[in-house]
């Protein structure tokens, strides 16, 4: 996790380029920040591998003052990656993924195992492209390698400064995909640093928007487009991104917040009592503090009822899907029709449950949302 606690820069001609800023950019997930020329964000990202140094403030990583940590071996446990993609040109591909494990006295054979990996991870032969130069890729493989060198010495955290901007529309659509599911995989601690709201709404966990050195709103984003700040949100978003996101609801609209829980530790005959009481033909196992254990069907138990010492626990199944409350209620559709789920729990990040989207609920939200003629409702 990174931390910034009240930083401000001012540079030595007086230029306020920060102002307290105070974020916490979450572990594993994407954080973009984002707004106009001149608003700080480059320098916020900076700050992170002491590039730059604030004037007054801390920046944490993982509860320790980045401060105190020499600045070689800082940027040397960060992975870097910037817009014209900074490879060596005189360096062969294999040598320019191997720069920082080299530093790091990594064995050559490790440093061979790791290069291997990583162009495979991004749908490169290493037989084809380890001994080609810069030079002989296109600009597409040239950011990718750009990206795999940052991941080479397995870094914790990812800083990226507007790494795809200089790519052909399609190029960069194709890599910004690359990144969703290249982070799925490895969920890195990535920064990164955009002007383009179309690509932040596309990859990011969390938005942060700045103006003149300050943050204007942060949030994830469903929480930008559905509620924004003020004028300036909006007019950065544009009415476009607005309009179109206030027509697609998410699964905290239509979820069903009190489902019927049970503890792990409660026996077959207590959850089928409830399965009766409540009208359902499941429970959702949760443990004291409502993070999802699983869940536990009336198959389940009528298979093992005669067994009085078997419990909850012993009985019940994993969620192959669970979802945040920002989903989007197509994506959840999506899901429930190619699994052929009656319902998928919702949760926190840390499993802690919320609700449930299920079939009726969907079919509640689209009765209320249309009249029965189709047009739309009040």
């Amino acid at each position: 996790m990174i931390e910034f606690q009240n930083v401000f820069k001012q540079y030595d001609g007086g230029q306020v380029v920060l102002k307290d800023i105070n974020l916490v950019c979450e572990k594993g997930e994407i954080t973009v920040l984002i707004g106009p020329s001149g608003c700080g964000k480059t320098t916020t990202m900076k700050l992170i591998n002491r590039l730059i140094n604030p004037t007054r403030g801390n920046v944490l990583i993982d509860g320790t003052d980045n401060s105190h940590i020499n600045p070689v071996q800082l940027r040397r446990e960060i992975g870097y990656v910037i817009q014209n993609t900074g490879l060596f040109p005189h360096m062969t591909i294999e040598r320019n993924v191997g720069v920082v494990p080299n530093l790091l006295k990594w064995e050559k054979s490790r440093i061979n195992e790791r290069v291997d990996e990583l162009l495979n991870l991004v749908g490169l032969d290493p037989k084809m492209y380890k001994s080609r130069y810069p030079y002989e890729l296109s600009g597409g493989q040239q950011q990718r390698i750009g990206v795999i060198r940052a991941l080479a010495a397995e870094p914790a955290i990812i800083l990226m400064d507007e790494p795809f901007s200089a790519l052909d529309p399609i190029t960069r659509e194709q890599l910004q995909e690359e990144l969703i599911r290249l982070q799925k995989e490895i969920k890195k601690t990535i920064v990164f640093v955009t002007h383009d709201m179309d690509e932040a709404l596309k990859i990011a966990d969390k938005i942060v928007l700045m103006k003149d050195g300050s943050i204007v709103q942060s949030g994830s984003p469903e929480e930008i487009l559905r509620r924004p700040a003020n004028d300036f949100v909006k007019n950065f978003i544009g009415k476009k991104r607005l309009k179109e996101a206030l027509e697609i609801p998410s699964v905290a609209d239509v979820m069903v917040r009190k489902p019927a829980t049970i503890f792990p530790s409660r026996g077959l005959a207590v959850a089928m009592k409830m399965m009766e009481s409540k009208q359902v033909d499941s429970l959702v196992v949760v443990d004291d503090d409502s993070h999802i254990k699983g869940y536990v069907s009336i198959y389940d138990i009528s298979r093992e009822f005669e067994n009085e010492k078997k419990q909850v626990k012993d009985i019940m199944q994993p969620f192959q899907h669970i979802i945040g409350p920002d989903t989007l209620l197509s994506e959840a559709v999506q899901i429930l029709d190619e699994s052929k789920l009656s319902y998928i729990p919702v949760a926190k990040p840390d499993r802690t449950l919320l609700g449930l989207v299920t079939r009726g609920s969907i079919v509640g939200h689209m009765r209320d949302v249309y009249s029965l003629d189709g047009s739309r409702g009040a």
